[in-house]
Protein backbone atom coordinates (compact mmCIF):
# COMPACT_ATOMS: atom_id res chain seq x y z
CA UNK A 1 0.00 0.00 0.00
CA UNK A 2 1.70 3.17 -1.03
CA UNK A 3 0.55 6.22 1.40
CA UNK A 4 -0.94 9.37 -0.29
CA UNK A 5 0.38 12.89 1.15
CA UNK A 6 -2.08 15.49 1.84
CA UNK A 7 -1.29 18.52 0.19
CA UNK A 8 -3.66 21.12 1.42
CA UNK A 9 -7.26 22.15 2.12
CA UNK A 10 -9.26 24.86 0.80
CA UNK A 11 -11.86 26.43 2.53
CA UNK A 12 -14.45 29.10 1.33
CA UNK A 13 -17.29 30.44 3.27
CA UNK A 14 -19.06 32.49 5.53
CA UNK A 15 -21.43 32.30 8.64
CA UNK A 16 -22.41 34.21 11.68
CA UNK A 17 -22.27 33.19 16.00
CA UNK A 18 -23.25 34.71 19.13
CA UNK A 19 -20.42 35.63 21.00
CA UNK A 20 -22.29 34.68 24.54
CA UNK A 21 -24.46 31.57 23.03
CA UNK A 22 -22.37 28.99 21.30
CA UNK A 23 -25.34 27.27 19.93
CA UNK A 24 -26.19 30.11 17.90
CA UNK A 25 -23.87 29.36 14.98
CA UNK A 26 -24.42 29.78 11.20
CA UNK A 27 -22.53 28.92 8.31
CA UNK A 28 -20.66 26.86 6.27
CA UNK A 29 -19.47 26.77 2.16
CA UNK A 30 -17.24 24.36 0.48
CA UNK A 31 -14.02 22.45 1.22
CA UNK A 32 -11.50 20.95 -1.34
CA UNK A 33 -8.43 18.69 -0.23
CA UNK A 34 -5.65 18.39 -2.78
CA UNK A 35 -3.12 15.40 -2.90
CA UNK A 36 -0.69 14.24 -5.16
CA UNK A 37 -3.17 12.11 -6.71
CA UNK A 38 -5.81 14.18 -7.06
CA UNK A 39 -8.06 15.15 -4.44
CA UNK A 40 -11.37 15.39 -3.32
CA UNK A 41 -14.22 18.07 -2.59
CA UNK A 42 -17.53 18.73 -0.96
CA UNK A 43 -19.38 21.30 1.63
CA UNK A 44 -19.02 21.94 5.05
CA UNK A 45 -21.71 23.26 8.04
CA UNK A 46 -20.41 24.88 11.18
CA UNK A 47 -22.06 23.59 13.97
CA UNK A 48 -20.68 25.17 16.94
CA UNK A 49 -18.64 27.86 18.63
CA UNK A 50 -15.58 26.73 20.82
CA UNK A 51 -14.50 30.07 21.79
CA UNK A 52 -13.67 33.39 20.65
CA UNK A 53 -11.11 35.77 21.42
CA UNK A 54 -11.28 39.36 20.50
CA UNK A 55 -7.74 41.19 19.32
CA UNK A 56 -7.13 44.67 19.41
CA UNK A 57 -6.89 45.74 15.65
CA UNK A 58 -8.91 48.03 13.34
CA UNK A 59 -9.60 47.63 9.51
CA UNK A 60 -6.76 48.18 7.78
CA UNK A 61 -8.00 49.83 5.02
CA UNK A 62 -10.91 52.87 4.03
CA UNK A 63 -13.01 50.44 2.39
CA UNK A 64 -14.47 47.40 3.35
CA UNK A 65 -16.96 45.40 0.97
CA UNK A 66 -18.13 42.83 4.09
CA UNK A 67 -19.72 45.82 6.74
CA UNK A 68 -19.46 49.16 8.26
CA UNK A 69 -15.57 49.88 9.01
CA UNK A 70 -16.50 50.65 12.77
CA UNK A 71 -17.68 47.45 13.20
CA UNK A 72 -14.73 45.57 12.40
CA UNK A 73 -12.77 42.92 14.81
CA UNK A 74 -9.54 41.07 15.08
CA UNK A 75 -10.00 38.19 17.24
CA UNK A 76 -9.73 34.63 17.46
CA UNK A 77 -13.00 32.21 16.84
CA UNK A 78 -12.58 28.14 17.28
CA UNK A 79 -15.47 26.50 15.41
CA UNK A 80 -17.00 22.93 15.37
CA UNK A 81 -17.61 21.69 11.91
CA UNK A 82 -18.93 19.01 10.09
CA UNK A 83 -18.00 17.94 6.54
CA UNK A 84 -20.51 16.39 3.81
CA UNK A 85 -19.02 13.10 3.59
CA UNK A 86 -19.65 12.72 7.46
CA UNK A 87 -16.28 13.74 9.17
CA UNK A 88 -16.12 16.37 11.73
CA UNK A 89 -13.57 18.91 12.33
CA UNK A 90 -12.00 22.21 13.75
CA UNK A 91 -11.61 25.55 11.97
CA UNK A 92 -9.87 28.11 13.70
CA UNK A 93 -10.41 31.64 11.77
CA UNK A 94 -7.78 34.28 13.06
CA UNK A 95 -7.88 37.87 12.02
CA UNK A 96 -4.95 40.08 12.04
CA UNK A 97 -6.00 43.73 11.62
CA UNK A 98 -3.89 47.04 11.62
CA UNK A 99 -1.97 47.39 14.76
CA UNK A 100 -2.33 43.64 15.99
CA UNK A 101 -0.16 41.90 17.78
CA UNK A 102 2.49 39.61 15.66
CA UNK A 103 1.42 36.56 17.45
CA UNK A 104 -2.43 36.84 16.04
CA UNK A 105 -1.77 35.25 12.70
CA UNK A 106 -4.39 35.91 9.61
CA UNK A 107 -6.08 33.14 7.66
CA UNK A 108 -7.37 29.37 8.87
CA UNK A 109 -6.68 26.54 9.87
CA UNK A 110 -8.67 23.41 9.83
CA UNK A 111 -8.54 19.45 11.11
CA UNK A 112 -10.68 16.71 9.54
CA UNK A 113 -11.35 13.79 11.37
CA UNK A 114 -7.19 12.77 12.38
CA UNK A 115 -5.76 14.94 9.86
CA UNK A 116 -4.53 18.76 10.89
CA UNK A 117 -4.18 21.10 7.97
CA UNK A 118 -1.70 23.14 10.22
CA UNK A 119 0.13 25.04 7.44
CA UNK A 120 -1.48 28.01 6.78
CA UNK A 121 -1.03 30.29 3.48
CA UNK A 122 -0.04 33.69 3.99
CA UNK A 123 -2.48 36.30 2.68
CA UNK A 124 -1.89 37.57 -0.61
CA UNK A 125 -3.58 41.09 -3.09
CA UNK A 126 -3.75 44.25 -1.15
CA UNK A 127 -7.15 45.29 1.32
CA UNK A 128 -8.41 46.97 -1.48
CA UNK A 129 -7.23 44.55 -4.33
CA UNK A 130 -7.10 40.99 -5.59
CA UNK A 131 -7.36 39.05 -2.05
CA UNK A 132 -6.54 35.73 -0.87
CA UNK A 133 -6.63 33.74 2.34
CA UNK A 134 -7.75 37.43 4.65
CA UNK A 135 -10.61 37.40 7.32
CA UNK A 136 -12.66 39.93 8.28
CA UNK A 137 -15.06 39.94 11.80
CA UNK A 138 -18.09 42.38 12.38
CA UNK A 139 -19.61 42.81 15.34
CA UNK A 140 -23.19 42.96 15.16
CA UNK A 141 -25.58 44.14 17.79
CA UNK A 142 -28.80 42.19 18.90
CA UNK A 143 -31.07 44.70 17.67
CA UNK A 144 -29.63 44.32 14.05
CA UNK A 145 -30.04 40.53 13.90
Amino acid sequence: MKAVIVRAITLRGSGTFGHRNSRHVTGGGTWMITTARGGSSGTYRVTGLVSFEVAPGTFPASVDAIGNAADFRSGFPVLRIEYSDGSHGILVVSCHGAGTPDSVFEGITASKDFVDFWSRVAPSGTPTGANANRTAFHVVNDDDE
